[in-house]
C-alpha cells in the first residue's frame, strides 16, 4: 500500500466524522437536542486522529519528502495545505471555546461552536478534494519509489512510536461513536 493510500484511508474516517458535525449543526439550528459535549467530542476527535496522526504524518513526513524533491514549500501546493492545516487548527480551538462555554451555561458559547463547527467542515471538505485529487497523486508520480517505501515506514514510526498504540483504534471507535449520536438527529 503506498503511503498516500493510507492518507486517502484516514480521510475516509474525517469524511464520516464531517457527516456527523453537519447532521449536529442542522439539528442544532432546529433546536434539537444537541449536546455540548458532542462538540467537545469531535475537537478530541480532531485533535487526536485528524491533526494529531492524519496531519502529523502529512507534515513531517509526506510534505518533507515532498519538498525534497524541489517543490517549493513557501508556495505551491504544500504551502496551501499547510495553511489549511493551520486554519483547521483555529476552528477546532474556536469550536471547543464554544462548546466549553455552553456547557457551561453560556448559551452564546452554542453559536460560536456551531458555526466553528459548519466553517470547519466546509474547509476540511475541500481540502480533502484537494488533497485527494491534486497533492497525492502529485506526491506519487515526484517521489521516487525507493523514496516512497520510506514514508510509508515513517508513516508506521508515527503512528506507533509517536502518537502511541492504540491511538487510531480509540479515535475510530470516537467516530462511531458521534455517527451514532448524529444519526438519532436525522430520524
Amino acid at each position: 500500500m503506498q503511503a498516500t493510500d493510507i492518507l486517502i484511508s484516514e480521510h475516509t474516517v474525517i469524511e464520516r466524522v464531517l457527516v456527523s458535525i453537519q447532521e449536529a449543526v442542522q439539528a442544532a439550528d432546529q433546536d434539537k437536542p444537541v449536546r455540548p459535549e458532542f462538540f467537545l467530542s469531535v475537537a478530541d476527535f480532531i485533535r487526536g486522529f485528524a491533526d494529531g496522526c492524519h496531519h502529523r504524518k502529512e507534515e513531517n513526513v509526506l510534505f518533507k519528502a515532498m519538498k525534497a524533491t524541489n517543490i517549493p514549500a513557501q508556495a505551491g501546493p504544500v504551502s496551501v495545505m499547510l495553511s489549511e492545516h493551520e486554519e483547521a487548527r483555529f476552528l477546532t480551538r474556536s469550536m471547543r471555546a464554544g462548546a466549553e462555554r455552553w456547557q457551561a451555561g453560556d448559551l452564546s458559547g452554542k453559536q460560536e461552536a456551531v458555526q466553528a463547527a459548519r466553517a470547519y467542515v466546509v474547509l476540511l471538505r475541500q481540502h480533502i478534494q484537494k488533497e485527494n485529487n491534486i497533492l497525492f497523486p502529485l506526491a506519487d508520480r515526484i517521489i521516487p519509489k525507493d523514496k516512497q517505501d520510506q514514508v510509508t515506514e515513517d508513516f508506521e514510526r508515527v503512528e506507533h512510536e509517536e502518537t502511541g498504540e492504540g491511538i487510531h483504534e480509540k479515535y475510530l471507535g470516537l467516530a462511531e461513536q458521534l455517527e451514532k449520536e448524529a444519526s438519532a438527529w436525522v430520524k
